[in-house]
């Protein structure tokens, strides 16, 4: 972790003279940036997939119907149609599995008080007037949601509501468009609780706006960079 911090110190000291204070924040978000762009292939890949598995709704309908006694069967089916087509399922969880480790990274470096035996320098370093390791009820303590580091959180929250409100729209137009197969148990009838997660899905951008306000500053930083980085990445992939 120390290695990190320090990368993220020599990435500041670069980016000073143009951000000054908020230099360290940059150097998140410029890192952010870097960590997108390395999984941007497999993100077209995924993108690739979600199509695919579109096209194949029609054969996966009809399996549904000739196989809809025999679960088992119908499981083999669905998996081999996905083997001839080369698509897998869980393509489109790559990405975001291959994120975790750098949004934990930077969690566990900004709320850790010493690093390699010695005080954390990075704790020093702020986003106009909030430290990049406090969190948004720290702010509410010291100056409240219009004091300086609230107003800092607040731009924040209307971003992360932006991009949210953005995916939302997507979600609801994509799901009209290609809905949901249902799920059939081994009697015919649905699966419970499918119909609840279709209704749920699309709101699942905002639980962002939670993360934002729990974790501090500087993984909350990668989250909205993060999130936006989505947005318009999804945007043209899936246009």
């Amino acid at each position: 972790m120390s290695v990190f911090a320090n990368l993220v110190e020599r990435l500041a000291d670069l980016l000073q003279p143009l951000f000054h204070g908020s230099a360290a924040a940059a150097a998140i978000v410029l890192f952010t940036a870097f960590v997108r762009l390395l999984v941007h292939p497999l993100s077209r890949a995924a993108a690739r997939g979600q199509k695919a598995r579109t096209r194949l709704q029609p054969q996966i309908a009809e399996l549904r119907k000739r196989y809809r006694k025999d679960p088992e069967r119908l499981q083999r089916a669905v998996l081999e149609l996905h083997q001839k087509e080369k698509v897998s399922p869980l393509a489109g969880c790559l990405p975001g599995l291959l994120q975790l480790p750098a949004f934990f990274l930077l969690y566990h470096l900004f709320s850790s008080s010493e690093i390699g035996g010695g005080p954390n320098g990075l704790l020093s370093h702020q986003l106009l007037a909030a430290p990049l390791g406090g969190r948004w009820f720290d702010a509410l303590e010291t100056g409240g949601v219009f004091g300086d580091a609230g107003l800092v959180y607040a731009g924040l929250f209307l971003l992360v509501t932006a991009v949210a409100a953005f995916n939302y729209r997507r979600t609801k137009i994509m799901m009209a468009a290609n809905p949901m197969a249902p799920v059939a148990a081994g009697d015919g009838q649905q699966v419970p609780g499918i119909g609840a997660v279709t209704k749920v899905m699309p709101f699942m951008s905002f639980f962002t706006i939670v993360t934002v306000a729990v974790v501090p500053l500087a993984a909350a930083l990668y989250v909205v960079t993060s999130t936006t980085w989505s947005a318009v990445e999804r945007a043209v992939l899936y246009r």
